[in-house]
């Protein structure tokens, strides 16, 4: 019989650090430590109970609590000594039916891990939605986390127990997070379709108004209507749109969604989880035949990575009114333009410009968006409240000096472009540095024509500079430009500043940003407010009505724009949960 919240509240201590046995691997003194904190008013609430005692029992406590646990494959599996909850997980992932093979491979690769970190590699294996990993991708994360710094590794090792620990909760007090994980499904569903060239390679690319673009849409417009939307439609731009309408006829709308296009070779959860996970919560009233005094209108932007056509936010942009029409004539790599393109998929060109929203029939937008970024991850947090969209500011620039022989020209004679920019990298990292969430970037550098021995008369480089203000960005962009100036001077280099493209920050509307934190503080899970250092559908929104935006914990290191990005079925559930929370409080304010 599954474990009730009602009963460990209410038992004993030493009774209910036995409800809890084998949560953490022969480590009942973190339940006994977080059982302090009674009672729990949601699983998610003792959840993150015992992962703060653990962060704050010290590294003596975490590396024991590792060594506690067995190699994958390794020899207590071998002999039958696994705890039952061990036996069970590495069953669930294949493991006791690894050919000889892959056997052989996971011994060697815990025999090597062990000699690097001086501990057992740790895996989750059965995986974000709990069903089990691959054995494939088990041994391709063994042989991928070898090479990470043994500060990072112990880290990964005690974020992939806690969601072991998660998953054993769940087991125990039969916690099925239903609604994560068919937002899970969705997700694993919709990453079917992607591009030619890149679907063969089972990479998931998806760019505007492809085939496979196109067969998202016609996916999400299905789903929309199966979830109980009152209206869905493909508009001129290709965004899905779904309405699901308030209780009387002159209600207004609360707008939210997020892009479903992808970089190349992305992940399956930027933007689409902010599709999906509103479509759950409108599900959920749907089946409960219940309307709310306002209505809700799910976007699914058709674009928003800039990737086929050099036009971001394109479905965004359309519904704020600032759709440019010369982006109409833009053409591909193929040379097809935009225009040919929307044709071709029956969208209607001259419509676009109706697509403009009235500011004034909506209440505000809000976005759920994977963090794409280490910080939630590294707190062991699942949600995170966003209070800014950060500014930015891009530059594609050249340094101009001399090139010469490497091996006669003399130190003190050179004009070596690529030092000029080196010494502005560094500076930049700096300066960033210095400011709260001001981060700066120089990811494209390069030596045109370079050869081994020849000192650089070239070098061309970008910059990607950005804050949660516009002022604090300005400042940043400034004090960069300045030195760049600097140094060329001193260097006797010229130089070239291209701005390619500049956004104003976003900040978060602070009545919607307290909305978000009332419900996340509802489902008992710790408040923790952040910036986006990326841009945003809401950054266009922002432009005409009110924003907020909640950021849902990435695995991996948070890593996103890569076929690693990843959340699990448990922290979709919560993001869910919060996006219901947040209608049902503002349901609350209207009535």
């Amino acid at each position: 019989m599954a474990l009730t919240l009602e009963q460990l509240n209410a038992a004993p201590l030493q009774g209910a650090v036995a409800m809890l046995e084998g949560v953490y691997e022969h480590s009942p003194w973190i339940a006994e430590a977080a059982l302090a904190e009674r009672p729990f008013a949601s699983l998610a609430q003792l959840k993150h109970a015992m992962v703060r005692v653990l962060a704050a029992a010290g590294e003596d406590a975490q590396l024991a609590l590792i060594r506690a646990h067995p190699e994958l494959a390794g020899k207590a599996a071998v002999s039958q000594q696994l705890t039952a909850e061990s036996t069970h997980e590495q069953s669930k992932a294949g493991l006791t039916d690894c050919t000889p093979e892959e056997f052989a491979r996971i011994q060697q690769l815990n025999q090597d891990y062990n000699t690097r970190f001086g501990f057992p590699f740790i895996l989750a294996v059965r995986g974000p939605r709990g069903t089990g990993l691959p054995r494939r991708e088990i041994i391709e994360t063994f042989a991928r986390r070898l090479a990470n710094h043994p500060d990072f590794e112990r880290a990964e090792a005690l974020r992939n127990i806690h969601r072991i620990a998660e998953i054993r909760l769940n087991d125990k007090f039969g916690h099925e997070p239903a609604l994560g994980n068919d937002v899970w499904d969705w997700h694993e569903r919709l990453a079917q379709h992607s591009d030619p060239g890149y679907a063969e390679q089972g990479q998931l690319t998806v760019t505007y108004l492809t085939d496979a673009h196109r067969a998202c849409a016609q996916r999400i417009s299905h789903w929309m209507r199966e979830s109980g939307f009152d209206e869905v439609e493909i508009d001129a731009v290709g965004n899905v749109v779904g309405r699901y309408k308030p209780a009387t006829e002159d209600g207004k709308y609360l707008m939210t969604g997020s892009h479903y296009d992808t970089v190349r070779n992305g992940g399956k959860y930027d933007g689409r989880l902010g599709i999906f996970v509103p479509m759950a919560a409108v599900r959920e009233l749907h089946q409960r035949g219940r309307r709310l005094p306002f209505g809700i209108e799910v976007v699914a932007f058709a674009e928003e990575e800039g990737q086929r056509y050099k036009a971001t936010f394109l479905g965004s942009g359309a519904l704020t009114g600032h759709f440019d029409t010369t982006w109409l004539e833009q053409q591909d790599a193929d040379g097809i333009t935009m225009r040919r393109a929307m044709e071709h998929a029956g969208l209607c060109v001259d419509d676009i410009g109706k697509l403009r929203r009235d500011a004034a029939r909506y209440l505000g937008f809000v976005e759920v968006h994977i963090e794409q970024g280490p910080v939630l991850t590294e707190l062991d947090l699942p949600l995170g409240i966003v209070t800014s969209i950060n500014g930015s500011a891009r530059y594609v620039c050249e340094m101009i000096g001399m090139a010469s022989h490497a091996g006669t020209t003399p130190m003190d004679r050179r004009r070596d472009a690529a030092l000029g920019v080196a010494e502005l990298a560094l500076y930049m990292e700096q300066r960033a540095g210095q400011d709260a969430g001001s981060v700066a970037t120089m990811g494209m550098l390069q030596v045109p024509g370079g050869s081994i021995n020849v000192v650089p008369g070239r070098c061309t480089f970008s910059l990607d500079l950005r804050a949660p203000t516009d002022v604090q960005r300005d400042a940043l962009v400034n004090d960069v430009m300045d030195r760049l100036q600097t140094i060329a001077q001193r260097r006797g280099l010229q130089y070239t500043a291209e701005l390619t493209m500049q956004a104003a920050a976003a900040p978060s509307d602070p009545a919607w940003q307290q909305r978000w934190e009332a419900a996340v503080q509802a489902l008992g899970v710790p408040l923790f407010r952040l910036p986006s250092g990326a841009g945003h559908d809401a950054m266009k929104l922002h432009e005409i009505m009110p924003q907020a935006m909640l950021f849902v914990r990435g695995l991996n290191s948070g890593i996103s724009h890569n076929p690693l990005e990843s959340t699990t079925s448990d922290d979709m559930e919560l993001a869910v949960q919060a996006f219901s929370q947040l209608l049902g409080q503002l349901a609350a304010e209207m009535d």
